[in-house]
């Protein structure tokens, strides 16, 4: 597996994870959690190999995502 192979690994997995943890927080169905994920400032920083934000783990990585959602605002 390439590297660019592994960093996109990483990001699918996280993306999987962060929507099972908005269906769980926010009784939302999967449609609607992988649209606020995509749509987001978060998933933006979590794409852009610069921010090594991919190397993090699910939890943090929707941390970001979750004061995004209930605030409006990544930081």
């Amino acid at each position: 597996m390439t590297k660019e192979q592994q960093t996109e690994y990483m990001i699918n997995f996280i993306i999987d994870e962060m929507t099972k943890y908005l269906m769980t927080d926010y009784n939302l169905d999967m449609p609607t959690a992988l649209n606020i994920i995509y749509n987001s400032q978060a998933m933006k920083l979590l794409q852009n190999k610069e921010t090594g934000l991919y190397s993090q783990s699910p939890g943090y990585v929707y941390a970001i995502l979750q004061r995004e959602y209930t605030t409006g605002k990544i930081g």
